[in-house]
């Protein structure tokens, strides 16, 4: 198993002071655990970047604190985006006992193939996107898989007991909760045109009633409303 390991510096610059360290590319962070008392800290934005697209929230981190001689594991609890632009504004790593269990949310993985869904007879539709599990931090699964391919008909479905785990594994998630299932395609909605309406002489109106068919006058000819006035 790859080992996450992610140098960090201790963090003087708190409150909105914290703006001066993002423009520098500096993610303000907190760590924190069962049997410490919270730290404030500073990692590098790129080199977060890069180890938490790999080891994203169930893999551990192994952050190396400035001063400090070991490694502490840790696993990230939550990051904190700015709704405009998407960039990180605060992240919390939970430092953990490797030999203490912990609770995680781990998301679900879709595998396989419905031949419903491949010829459009049918969707998928997915009611959840992760589960709750207890383990050991170094037996987090890094998904949970689930294989579409045994969905045979409309309103077949998989429910969170179906999920293969391994016995380290502890599932929190009320096992009767649906995770995917097939439903009808939606149907497009018809809607009927109207036809227009034509007058005595075969010339179709507008709604206003105006003639939207024939030769418009020559000049100086007078129209027929006109001629009718003469």
């Amino acid at each position: 198993m790859q080992k996450f390991i992610l140098k960090a510096d201790k963090r003087t610059v708190l409150g909105s002071k914290v703006k001066q360290l993002r423009r520098t590319g500096v993610i303000p962070a907190n760590l924190f655990g069962k049997t410490i008392e919270s730290q404030a800290i500073q990692i590098n934005g790129v080199e977060f970047n890069r180890v938490y697209k790999e080891a994203g929230e169930t893999s551990l981190i192994y952050v190396k604190v400035e001063g400090e001689d070991k490694e502490r594991p840790t696993l990230v609890t939550s990051v904190h985006f700015n709704p405009i632009t998407g960039d990180k504004l605060h992240v919390d790593f939970h430092q953990v006992n490797l030999k203490e269990k912990v609770t995680a949310n781990v998301p679900v993985e879709i595998i396989g193939e419905s031949e419903l869904v491949a010829s459009n007879e049918a969707v998928l539709s997915q009611s959840l996107n992760e589960i709750e599990i207890e383990a050991l931090p170094t037996e987090i699964p890094e998904s949970i898989t689930f294989d579409i391919s045994s969905l045979k008909a409309i309103g077949d479905h998989l429910l969170v007991s179906d999920a293969k785990v391994s016995a380290e594994v502890e599932i929190k998630t009320d096992p009767e909760q649906m995770v995917v299932s097939l439903q009808e395609p939606m149907k497009e909605e018809v809607i009927p045109v109207e036809e227009v309406p034509e007058d005595a002489t075969g010339a179709e109106t507008s709604a206003e009633g105006e003639v939207v068919e024939g030769e418009k006058p020559a000049e100086g000819e007078a129209k027929p409303e006109e001629a009718s006035k003469e």
